[in-house]
């Protein structure tokens, strides 16, 4: 029998939803089955606590006195962009401090940038802030200095472009010397694979049609409340999936937004990347309302079931061949080794498998409490049939 969002809602209001994470659906499902988890089960909670470049944060600072219009600003020594409007700038959490070396001493160490400045401004501390301007008759001002802080701010809110991806890539590198890139540190001739995800915990590998997400769906953002604004950039539903509809290669993502104010540290950091640079650990949870079996059995989906393809990232992934080596399960992945090419390779995740749990264990204690309602989606994400498929220049 199916079930509404509505309904389901109206269910955790009198405090009678039956609310489970993804680990425990998966184990649901095996014992009991599908029909019976589907007509037993409201919510699934899912987590994810991994980089995702794609992020960072617009910021209002308000007016000086005299009104200046800024068109350079830097907040420790990082430069945020400033083409929008008189006081309004983007903060990258890639972006890097004007003097850095960079990778001119190789590899760089990427000590401190966005996503570090992102973590210091939700701790609450103090920022150095520099302003330039041409100077306008309406806004007269053209330098301004001064400290601040999370709180000094009018309002500050993340939005990221693309977080949570749906399925990735295991990363190896098969040439002779040790490569430093986004997924980590590779070592040369099949030293070692790392991989970035939650597996069967990852919201979009629980609703990998994206029958229940989409622009309105309230999540768990870096701690505090959030909501999918859209699809994400590079959102590339067309993959190739198997004959439960999950992608074997990355596919979907989400555009997500939330109030930087209300975020903690636990959930947001920066991180350095030897060799590459800095990135942003966000912490995002999505509850997934099980409205049908089908999507009973999606949530019951196990490790063994999902696959991801194996990159070389020395050739084929900077040369843009579009190569795999092969296909492994995040059941193998979490093992601590692979087998490829007739060698046991070590594997290593980029993202926190503890975090991702802890994640779904909060939803689902704030659902269960109340405190959490589900955000009916006003529309879904594109799915497998609208023929979207991510492009590269050419």
């Amino acid at each position: 029998m199916a079930k509404t969002i509505k309904e389901i809602n109206e269910k955790i209001k009198k405090g009678k939803a039956v609310v489970v994470t993804a680990d425990e659906m998966t184990e649901l499902v095996k014992k009991e089955g599908v029909k019976k988890a589907a007509v037993k089960v409201d919510v699934v909670t899912t987590g994810t606590f991994g980089p995702m470049c794609s992020s960072g944060v617009f910021l209002n600072f308000g007016h000086t006195n005299p009104k200046m219009k800024f068109s350079k600003v830097w907040l420790n020594n990082i430069e945020a962009y400033a083409g929008l409007a008189a006081v309004d700038v983007y903060l990258g959490a890639t972006q890097m401090p004007e003097n850095d070396p960079l990778n001119r001493m190789y590899p760089g160490k990427f000590l401190y940038g966005g996503g570090h400045l992102i973590e210091d401004l939700i701790r609450k501390k103090k920022i150095d802030f520099r302003a330039e301007s041409y100077g306008t008759d309406c806004y007269p001002r053209k330098e301004f200095k001064t400290k601040i802080t999370l709180n000094d701010l009018n309002e500050a809110f993340m939005l990221n472009p693309r977080n949570a991806y749906q399925n990735y890539n295991c990363a190896v590198n098969l040439s002779d010397k040790t490569i430093y890139t986004y997924m980590g540190v590779l070592k040369p001739n099949l030293g070692n694979a790392n991989f970035c995800s939650a597996g069967h915990y990852s919201p979009l590998l629980n609703d990998p049609l994206y029958r229940t997400i989409g622009v309105g769906t309230r999540i768990f953002l870096g701690g505090g409340e959030g909501f999918v604004v859209s699809s994400g950039t590079q959102h590339s539903p067309c993959a190739k999936r198997n004959t439960k509809g999950i992608p074997e290669t990355p596919a979907g993502t989400l555009m997500v937004q939330g109030d930087l104010k209300m975020m903690s540290p636990e959930w947001v950091r920066g991180v350095s990347m030897l060799g590459y640079g800095v990135s942003l650990m966000i912490g995002i949870g999505i509850p997934i309302p099980v409205v049908d079996e089908e999507i009973a059995a999606s949530c019951g989906t196990s490790d063994e079931e999902i696959v991801c393809p194996v990159v070389d990232y020395s050739k084929d992934y900077p040369a843009a061949t579009g190569k795999s080596l092969g296909k492994v399960s995040y059941s193998m992945l979490k093992s601590g080794q692979i087998e490829l090419r007739g060698k046991k390779v070590p594997t290593a995740s980029l993202s926190s498998y503890p975090g991702a749990v802890k994640i779904a264990g909060i939803l689902k204690k704030n659902i269960l409490r109340g405190k959490f309602l589900l955000g009916e989606p006003q529309s879904l994400l594109p799915g497998p049939d609208s023929g979207i498929k991510f492009k590269s220049l050419k």
